[in-house]
């Protein structure tokens, strides 16, 4: 990949990926308020403010950070299957979309929920709300960590790769 290309590819991925992680946190804010106001307009607020969130923030951004660390990892060294923290970056990405794309039936029938205004607000609050957001931006933090100190560890493919290179490089 030209070094143009690449930065703009690296800056349209780290810019998709910070996103997605500002898009939980405030997803976790809503949540907050969701299980700690007293004020039922509050509440049902919200509930309804969590679903466009999901569906035109955490939906595309998260899309948008696995395209564009697919593109990232095809387009430069790292390769995409040479290191264990380059696969592992992707098996969390397209974990955590996963379960995001999953758990949108339910965000959607919350908002639905909260939208009537003779719910009983109270199937809303308690139970798990924390526990996806909270371990989705645990998981976005894993990939960041591994981003920034990328550990050591070539993966066998990877190994294999770099004793090609070198035999090739050696006269």
């Amino acid at each position: 990949m030209k070094p143009g290309l690449r930065k703009f590819a690296l800056t349209a991925h780290v810019t998709s990926s910070v996103s997605w992680i500002g898009a939980v946190v405030a997803y976790l804010a809503l949540v907050v308020a969701t299980q700690t106001s007293q004020d039922a307009q509050t509440v049902r607020a919200a509930f309804i403010a969590i679903e466009p969130i999901t569906w035109f923030a955490l939906v595309p951004l998260a899309f948008a950070s696995l395209l564009t660390g697919l593109i990232m990892s095809l387009g430069t060294p790292w390769g995409l299957f040479r290191h264990y923290w380059v696969l592992a970056k992707l098996l969390l990405t397209v974990l955590a979309t996963l379960v995001l794309l999953s758990y949108t039936q339910t965000v959607s029938f919350l908002a639905g929920v909260a939208a009537d205004p003779s719910a009983d607000l109270g199937r809303l609050v308690g139970g798990s709300q924390f526990l996806h957001p909270g371990v989705g931006l645990l998981v976005l933090l894993v990939i960041v960590t591994l981003s920034v100190y990328k550990p050591r560890g070539l993966t066998r493919y990877g190994w294999r790769k770099q004793q090609e290179q070198r035999k090739v490089s050696q006269p």
